[in-house]
């Protein structure tokens, strides 16, 4: 078995900020803020965080925050919720989460919140889990989740529930592993794991993987190495990770590295990319590879840095 290119890894994410003028990396401008989560919390769980300037990231990611609270994906676009999460998890990383204003961000989210206890993830109303997952994370990283109606969040992403366990995007919506664990995440940071049947959904989970070790989002579907994080958190979170071959999982992840320039794909010998990159080196941590940092299954944050938000002198709550 291939060993993890780690510092080839390294060197490919720190060389994707040096190429703005790429096409690659125009047609994706406007996920730059995304792109920044991905590239900056695969470093911090290789242990290099320390190689990026964190006054200019810091000072990039206020310059892309609106008067209503919220943040776009990059400078002077429109806010989305799905960038906010992205804004507030860097900052996290650094612990520079005192440069937010808390109350207009805490509004804005809360605005979004629909009578139903859904989520719309921009002021034009599109519903869907990923949100909720999104408002009550962001929330709860910044300890107002007290400030949306938690019960009636609860209750809608109970309802995109499916008779095989999983969840879809709205109510009736196909399961998808990726809306799994934007419920599963919701629910265990809201405590309301026991609202799962642990044992239908981790069956349907499990059997995502695949002859190659790798996991699927949908049956029938090819391997990807981004469910390496979405179905194999879900399945730490209701502890039925035993249930599939970890060391196959290890062993397809390591098959889709760039040994020789760096980066992961989502496939064997496919072109890598800084979104495969990150999910493929969060899954090693989720597997507890040798040498990476733990990262949080339901935060998608490393631990030491959500210990740092709930659990330092200067907080006093605990998660919730």
């Amino acid at each position: 078995m291939e060993e993890l290119a780690a510092e080839k890894h390294v060197r490919y994410i720190l060389s994707v900020e040096k190429k703005k003028d790429s096409f690659e990396s125009v047609v994706m401008e406007h996920l730059r803020m995304n792109g920044a989560y991905w590239g900056l919390t695969a470093l911090d769980i290789l242990g290099k965080l320390d190689t990026v300037d964190v006054d200019e990231v810091v000072s990039w990611i206020i310059s892309c925050q609106h008067d209503s609270g919220g943040f776009g994906g990059n400078v002077e676009h429109d806010p989305h919720i799905l960038y906010t999460l992205s804004a507030v998890q860097v900052l996290a990383l650094f612990n520079k989460l005192d440069v937010i204003d808390v109350d207009k961000l805490t509004s804005y989210i809360v605005s979004l919140q629909n009578e139903d206890g859904s989520f719309s993830g921009d002021i034009w109303g599109e519903v869907d889990t990923r949100f909720s997952y999104i408002a009550i994370c962001c929330l709860s990283i910044l300890r107002r989740l007290d400030r949306i109606n938690v019960e009636k969040a609860v209750k809608y992403i109970i309802s995109c529930k499916n008779m095989d366990g999983g969840f879809g995007c709205t109510p009736g919506g196909e399961s998808h592993a990726g809306q799994i664990f934007c419920c599963v995440g919701a629910l265990a940071i809201t405590g309301s794991l026991d609202l799962i049947d642990k044992d239908l959904l981790g069956w349907w989970l499990c059997e995502r993987q695949v002859k190659s070790g790798g996991l699927n989002g949908r049956p029938e579907k090819k391997p990807d190495v981004c469910y390496s994080w979405w179905v194999l958190s879900s399945l730490i979170m209701i502890d039925r990770v035993h249930w599939i071959s970890k060391e196959k999982l290890i062993k397809f992840i390591l098959d889709c590295q760039d040994v020789e320039n760096g980066g992961i794909s989502d496939r064997p010998d496919d072109a890598v990319d800084v979104f495969h990159t990150y999910f493929g080196v969060a899954g090693l941590s989720l597997l507890e590879y040798p040498g990476l940092k733990p990262i949080d299954p339901a935060y998608a944050l490393p631990v030491d840095v959500v210990n740092q938000i709930f659990f330092s002198k200067t907080s006093t709550n605990v998660i919730k």
